[in-house]
């Protein structure tokens, strides 16, 4: 670099901006420090590979003019995350052969992407802090990231009840004029997010992961005789399967015990699974929108983009979710922290990102 370096280059050719009034054009290494020096930058901070370029910049910097603090160049190893890529010039193309939706789409690695994707200034800091500034490249997994978003975000946001591929409930036993709320605390690790109130009458959803009609072992959710509490209402006991023609479920018909109402006091017998639920005639349709890494390893171990980074559903939302505004974040109890979109989210159309999974200690 410092042997024979380039520092300009002729190109006889029209420029975007210029047009033909220009044809010469100074380089990378002849540009920059320069440029750090005139907007008075005291340490230009640099990825490892322009170390090499260091004496050539401490050069021009010293031939060009006298600065009475010139700048100094810094170098450090850059952040690589695991199933994400960092490099500008791979996004750029991702975004040009429209494999994302701009460079603000929620699975970019952009200040913008990360932004709309929901994750707070507080969890970014949190995580550099953690991981440290190194000379040494390295990968970072991204479960590091996502460890600190959910630490930032467990005690800041509330909790709604939505449930995605809806499977209907009717309680048989609960009166069909009847409708109640429930009082339902809005985020269990801080109490001063304080409570809301929750409908609940004869005909509910559930989520159709929370029923198996041949349980597996180690399943406490619902299933044909089972027992479970709908959180913050009470016990219910599947009775049968009502099946459509085609052999999917059309509905559960269950039963309920009046007695074991949430917040009643109830000591009786105790039940191992707790479900949510949203209630059927309050019930919002709100639009889901669930992202996985961006990309994926394949069989010989390469980096490929995820073709399933990105999956739209649909699902059922208690009735207090249309007040959500762009960039308003929640918990869907027992599915992960949400984002409203803020380009997407109107007051008649709901759309949320997920921004991180919950732990669950249950997989199938």
């Amino acid at each position: 670099n410092k042997r024979d370096p380039v520092i300009y280059r002729i190109a006889h050719a029209p420029h975007h901006n210029t047009g033909d009034k220009w044809c010469i054009y100074p380089m990378y290494d002849f540009a920059h420090p320069i440029e750090d020096a005139i907007e008075g930058i005291t340490h230009s901070i640099c990825t490892l590979e322009f170390e090499d370029h260091r004496p050539l910049y401490d050069w021009v910097i010293k031939e060009v003019g006298k600065w009475e603090k010139p700048p100094r160049q810094i170098e450090f190893a850059r952040l690589n995350l695991t199933n994400t890529v960092m490099s500008k010039r791979y996004l750029k193309s991702m975004v040009e052969d429209g494999s994302v939706d701009g460079w603000d789409d929620p699975r970019m690695p952009t200040i913008a992407g990360i932004r709309r994707r929901g994750y707070t200034p507080e969890a970014v800091r949190d995580f550099c802090e953690r991981i440290g500034v190194s000379k040494a490249n390295s990968t970072v997994d991204v479960g590091v990231l996502e460890h600190c978003v959910r630490e930032d975000l467990k005690s800041k946001v509330e909790s709604r009840n939505v449930v995605e591929n809806p499977i209907k409930v009717v309680i048989t036993n609960y009166p069909e004029d009847l409708s109640e709320e429930m009082d339902i605390e809005n985020n269990r690790e801080n109490p001063e997010l304080g409570s809301r109130k929750v409908p609940f009458s004869r005909e509910l959803y559930v989520d159709g992961d929370d029923f198996m009609e041949v349980p597996v072992k180690k399943y406490f959710r619902l299933f044909p005789g089972n027992e479970v509490r709908f959180k913050g209402a009470y016990f219910i006991t599947c009775n049968e399967v009502v099946k459509n023609e085609d052999g999917s479920v059309k509905e559960l018909l269950c039963t309920y015990d009046p007695e074991t109402k949430s917040g009643s006091g109830f000591e009786g017998r105790k039940v191992k699974g707790t479900i949510h639920w949203v209630d059927a005639k309050t019930a919002v349709k709100i639009k889901i929108r669930n992202y996985d890494y961006l990309m994926v390893d394949d069989e010989n171990g390469e980096q490929k983009l995820n073709p399933d980074s990105l999956k739209e559903s649909f699902g059922y939302a208690e009735p207090s979710v249309m007040d959500a505004k762009p960039g308003e974040r929640f918990q869907f109890f027992r599915k992960g922290y949400y984002i409203a979109d803020e380009k997407l989210t109107t007051d008649d159309e709901k759309v949320f990102n997920k921004i991180v999974g919950l732990k669950s200690s249950w997989k199938k």
